[in-house]
């Protein structure tokens, strides 16, 4: 486990799959990432890539081939290199090196740092193309929270506030059996209060948002994620259909990319949200969280 800290934050980092695994808050005493519990799920903040969501048919077709992915891609399966680290800061990189060309034919490289600053942690991503041709991809984060953050709390006390991007419209899409359907603009999406139905449909979905926060009504205690120029972001936690609750966690997810949508061509080159990266150029995003 890979340890950054700073006179706010101590956060663990662990190199499968360059995925933070804990932030502790060094003056209130508050550790903020879902703890990956099994019963509910396994993992706390992946990093999804070369897909966000599920594939129609689990599959898609490029220059006339047809290949296999699952959901999420498989990056945040894989064990990363190590290049950089000091106290507040760590960089991490992986090579593709042909292993995954069954399942998706580009070669790239991949770098992933985390830096602290006071109480917020920034994300960069670079994906390099290595190929001889256009590459395509898309990729995403995430995060899970705990809910509720303190012991004299209940999920009912959290809300989740949204900030749209500057004169651009907010789009909404629904999952129906893991692929999109647009539903049109959502006129008010200032604030959603999280109940324990809110995820009984899977995740709620929206374009053109900048930041959202997630945040205690009782003890003001939550978490800002600011994602300016993401074209996508999810919200997501599990729902347990054994007792009709939710898990305690909730997912903001920002992405550059998107679930296939219902009516998907299958070619990747066709998909909605993909991004396009040319020759030996290099793709960057970079996303924070603040820890309140």
């Amino acid at each position: 486990m890979i340890e950054i800290e700073n006179d706010w934050l101590k956060v663990e980092i662990e190199s499968d799959g360059a995925e933070v695994r804990k932030v502790k808050h060094k003056k209130n005493g508050i550790d903020y990432m879902w703890t990956g519990d099994d019963a509910y799920w396994g993992r706390v903040s992946p990093v999804l890539f070369p897909i966000v969501g599920r594939l129609k048919g689990d599959q898609y077709q490029l220059n006339a081939q047809t290949y296999k992915m699952s959901q999420h891609g498989f990056l945040r399966d894989v064990i990363f290199d190590l290049v950089n680290q000091t106290k507040t800061n760590v960089s991490f990189s992986f090579d593709s090196a042909g292993r995954f060309a069954n399942i998706y034919p580009y070669e790239f490289k991949a770098f992933i740092h985390y830096t602290l600053i006071e109480d917020s942690l920034n994300i960069r991503w670079e994906i390099v193309n290595e190929n001889k041709e256009e590459m395509y991809f898309s990729i995403g984060a995430h995060p899970a929270f705990r809910v509720p953050l303190l012991e004299n709390e209940t999920i009912e006390d959290y809300s989740l506030h949204f900030t749209a991007a500057a004169n651009k419209n907010v789009m909404e899409y629904e999952l129906k059996d893991s692929l999109i359907h647009k539903k049109g603009p959502a006129d008010d999406i200032s604030t959603v209060k999280l109940t324990d139905s809110l995820f009984i449909n899977d995740a709620l979905i929206y374009s053109n948002i900048d930041l959202i926060t997630l945040l205690s009504n009782k003890s003001s205690h939550g978490v800002e994620v600011m994602f300016e120029k993401f074209p996508f972001v999810g919200i997501w936690s599990r729902y347990m259909d054994a007792d009709n609750t939710m898990a305690p966690f909730v997912c903001i997810e920002p992405w550059y990319g998107i679930a296939d949508t219902y009516n998907a061509s299958g070619k990747l080159k066709e998909k909605f949200g993909i991004n396009k990266l040319e020759i030996g150029e290099t793709f960057q995003a970079e996303y924070k969280m603040k820890f309140i």
